[in-house]
C-alpha cells in the first residue's frame, strides 16, 4: 500500500508481525538503510534522499512508534528495533545494506550490525548515541514522573502552535554566538508537533527508558567494539551539537582505530540537514573506498572467543574539564 508523502518519494506501508511500518524506497544501486533518531522520522533525511537515490537504493523507514508507523505497546529496545529492520529488509527482498544511523538510529545501526553481521556491509554513525554517557538533560526529562502530564498540556493546539512558531523563529536567527544553540530548534518544533499524539509520547517514553537513565546513556558499544574489526565504519558529527557532545566522536578512535571520523563546522545535531551535499559526498566516498564486510562465522566465533568485555575507556566530561 502506498500514499503520497511529503518527501521526494512515495511513502509505502508493509505490515510485519501485525504492525504497520512506513518507509520510503527510492533509487537503484547498492542499498542504504537510513535510520532516524529519537522522536524524529524518515523526513529528517529529506535533503539527502534525492541526492543519494542517484546512485543507491535508499530505504528510509519510520521506526516503530514514530512518524506514520504504528505505535503499539511493543518492544522499543535496540534489539527490538534491529529485529524490525531485519524483517523489513527481508520483506523488501534486500539482503545486505550499508546502515546509516543518526542519534538513536546510530545505536540501532550498531545493534543491527552486531546482531546481523551477515547482512551489514558498512556502518555510518551520525551524531550517534552509544559512544559515551552524556546526553542533553532534556532527553532525560522524558522519564520524569510528570512528563506525560506536562506534555498533554504543552501540546494542546493553541499552546503548541505558539511553542512551535517560537522555536522556528529562533531557528531562523542569523549568525553570532547564539547560532549554535538555535540551529536545531526547527527540528525541535517538529518533535513537539509529533508529541500531540498520545501514542507517540508513549513510544518515546518507553524507548528512552530502555537506553537512558538519570546518569545518561546506558547502552554503549565499547564492550563489543572489537567485533567491528571486519566492519568498515565512518562517523560524522556536527561541531556545535547540543544534544550529544561532539567529544564522543573522539571515542571512536579508541574503540575502532580504522574508522574515519569527520566533524563538520557550522553544524549541530543534524549534519545531514545542515550540509546535505557534503554529507552525501562523505557517504559516497565511504562506500567507494571501503570493501563491503564479508561475514565469516568462523572469524566471528574467533573474535568472540578472544575478545574482551572491557573496551577502551571512553572520554567523559570530566576528562575535558
Amino acid at each position: 500500500m502506498r500514499s503520497k508523502g511529503d518527501a521526494t518519494a512515495e511513502v509505502e506501508f508493509v505490515t510485519v508481525h501485525g504492525k504497520r511500518r512506513a518507509f520510503v524506497r527510492t533509487g537503484s544501486g547498492p542499498a542504504l538503510l537510513l535510520l532516524h533518531g529519537l522522536a524524529c522520522d524518515r523526513t529528517t533525511w529529506d535533503r539527502v534522499i534525492p541526492l543519494l537515490a542517484r546512485k543507491y537504493t535508499v530505504i528510509a523507514p519510520d521506526l516503530l512508534g514514530h512518524g506514520l508507523s504504528d505505535k503499539p505497546r511493543a518492544d522499543y529496545t535496540l534489539g527490538g528495533y534491529a529485529n524490525g529492520m531485519r524483517d523489513l529488509l527481508t520483506v523488501l527482498g534486500i539482503d545486505k545494506v550499508t546502515v546509516v544511523g543518526h542519534s538513536f538510529g546510530g545505536g540501532v545501526a550498531m545493534q543491527f550490525a552486531y546482531q546481523f553481521p551477515e547482512r551489514t556491509q558498512r556502518v555510518m554513525l551520525v551524531a550517534s548515541g552509544g559512544l559515551g554517557s552524556e546526553v542533553t538533560p532534556l532527553i532525560k526529562l522524558v522519564q520524569a514522573p510528570g512528563w506525560e502530564a506536562a506534555m498533554r498540556v504543552l501540546t494542546i493546539p493553541g499552546l503548541r502552535h505558539l511553542e512551535t512558531t517560537t522555536l522556528r523563529a529562533l531557528a531562523s536567527y542569523g549568525g553570532g554566538p547564539l547560532r549554535k544553540y538555535t540551529r536545531d530548534l526547527d527540528e525541535a518544533a517538529t518533535i513537539v508537533e509529533s508529541w500531540r499524539d498520545r501514542r507517540t509520547r508513549f513510544a518515546v517514553r518507553h524507548l528512552v527508558r530502555a537506553v537512558i537513565d538519570w546518569r545518561g546513556q546506558i547502552v554503549t558499544m565499547s564492550d563489543r567494539a572489537y567485533l567491528t574489526e571486519a566492519m568498515p565504519m565512518a562517523v560524522v558529527w556536527g561541531r556545535d551539537d547540543q544534544v550529544i557532545p561532539v567529544r564522543h566522536s573522539s571515542n571512536v578512535a579508541a574503540l575502532v582505530p580504522d574508522a574515519s571520523v569527520t566533524v563538520l563546522p557550522d553544524s549541530g545535531h543534524f549534519p545531514h540537514r545542515d550540509h546535505p551535499e557534503e554529507f552525501v559526498r562523505l557517504l559516497d566516498r565511504f562506500v567507494a573506498t571501503t570493501a563491503p564486510s564479508v561475514y565469516s562465522r568462523a572469524r566471528f566465533r574467533r573474535m568472540l572467543s578472544h575478545g574482551t568485555a572491557r573496551g577502551p575507556r571512553l572520554v567523559t566530561a570530566a576528562d575535558t574539564a
